[in-house]
């Protein structure tokens, strides 16, 4: 496969070789008959070519235009016109005014057309994409609804408070840890022995820092 390959390649590089030689020579001829001779005979199948070749490229590279199909068109006329002049419809040792008028004024021709394609390709400059709009809501904002609230549950029968002790019943006194005692009672006795009275409950409650019930608790214990 990769033999028929290249042979094919090598077929086509070779037609193509023997076409633009054939082509070649016969716009150098024509040119020669009209007059033109030494290197600018050689010069104008170079042009018309070139011609060729930029308007092709033209319209490979940036799309179809008028201007790249208008060139290349032109430079196919005159080489397809040159080819078809020297197979015998025109008397070369005799060519007639309007082909020498013609192949005089193709440099020209040749030279606006070159810097046509290549001074005026299109550059195109990339354009920010327009932000498309939310659409709007068929509704306003103060006319939005509100959620519809949720029903409260069922309310329970309230739960009764503990019954509290009788009036009669005193409460039950707190435990007193018996360190705390100690202390209390060491408390008492240095305040006796300053005083020579016996501490009170306000007192003892203040140099413990304890709350007054339990003050209570410990003077109940200290009497």
């Amino acid at each position: 496969m990769a033999a028929r390959h290249g042979l094919r390649v090598d077929a086509v590089l070779v037609q193509a070789v023997i076409a633009g030689a054939l082509s070649f020579a016969h716009l150098h001829d024509l040119a020669a008959a009209a007059g033109q001779d030494g290197w600018k005979a050689w010069a104008y199948p170079v042009s018309v070519d070139l011609l060729l070749v930029a308007a092709w490229r033209r319209l490979r590279s940036e799309g179809p235009s008028r201007l790249a199909w208008c060139w290349f068109l032109i430079a196919l006329f005159a080489s397809l016109g040159a080819n078809v002049a020297t197979a015998g419809f025109l008397d070369l040792a005799d060519p007639p005014a309007l082909l020498r008028l013609g192949i005089a004024g193709w440099p020209a021709l040749a030279f606006l057309g070159g810097t046509l394609l290549a001074h005026s390709a299109g550059h195109h400059t990339p354009t920010t994409p327009t932000p498309v709009p939310a659409p709007e809501s068929d509704t306003d904002d103060d006319q939005i609804q509100a959620p519809e609230p949720v029903p409260a549950p069922a309310s329970t029968p309230a739960e009764e408070p503990p019954a509290l002790p009788p009036a009669d019943q005193a409460p039950a006194a707190p435990a007193v840890p018996a360190a705390l005692v100690d202390h209390a009672r060491k408390v008492a006795e240095a305040h006796r022995a300053r005083t020579g009275a016996p501490i009170d409950t306000d007192t003892l409650r203040a140099r413990l820092g304890v709350p007054p019930h339990l003050a209570d608790a410990i003077a109940a214990q200290l009497a």
